[in-house]
């Protein structure tokens, strides 16, 4: 058995609210990676609606890793959003023209926090909001609602607004284990035979299964 197929927009048969996201994006500048998939009743297929301010000429990515879990609601800023700091005024003038155009911004004088980029194995909740540049580590966890503004590390949960670290979901050495493993880049038919193990605590049982280098 290989699991379902990653190139079937719908992967859930009568489940129309379930996406495969890579399946659905055109912007060259969002990759998803196989069985991220996002939850939305309201058209699931329009994940692309979620990322804000995604303006080609600023080349900012949002990288998604492979089997995140991504919740209806969830939104990310990218640096598009950003206005000029340096100056008395925030107000962007020159986007109405008629002269205005004069104050145009350079673009180092615009914040840019980088790409954003979402590891393997993440959950994220229901309505919650991603900032630009922000980089989530594999298998983290991010709470309904959470307004992510700094960088979370593997396997924490985060929670609130700005988001904080409410629990580390195992000990450091079991995380190292677990990075180093990296269950979601090993074949499908091998995820596929171990799935018991991949959803169990046994971390010794799972690394006596990970196929050799």
């Amino acid at each position: 058995m290989q699991g379902p197929d990653p190139d079937n927009k719908h992967p859930m048969p009568g489940f129309p609210q379930v996406c495969f996201i890579k399946n659905t994006i055109s912007n060259p500048n969002i990759l998803v990676g196989d069985y991220t998939y996002y939850d939305d009743p309201d058209d699931s297929e329009d994940f692309e609606r979620n990322v804000l301010y995604h303006y080609p000429f600023i080349g900012d990515k949002l990288i998604i890793g492979k089997f995140c879990a991504i919740a209806r609601g969830t939104q990310f800023i990218m640096n598009g959003a950003n206005h000029k700091l340096s100056g008395i005024s925030t107000y962007p003038f020159q986007i109405f023209g008629n002269g205005w155009e004069k104050v145009m911004p350079k673009p180092e004088e615009l914040p840019y926090k980088g790409d954003t980029v979402i590891g393997n194995d993440v959950w994220i909740g229901y309505d919650a909001l991603i900032m630009p540049g922000v980089h989530i580590g594999n298998g983290a966890i991010v709470s309904s609602r959470s307004v992510v503004v700094a960088d979370v590390p593997a396997y924490t949960v985060v929670g609130g607004n700005p988001a904080k670290p409410l629990k580390q979901r195992f000990d450091p050495e079991v995380v190292a284990r677990l990075e180093s493993l990296a269950w979601w880049d090993w074949p499908i038919e091998t995820v596929t035979q171990h799935l018991e193990l991949i959803v169990s605590g046994n971390i010794d049982a799972l690394a006596d299964v990970a196929p050799r280098q």
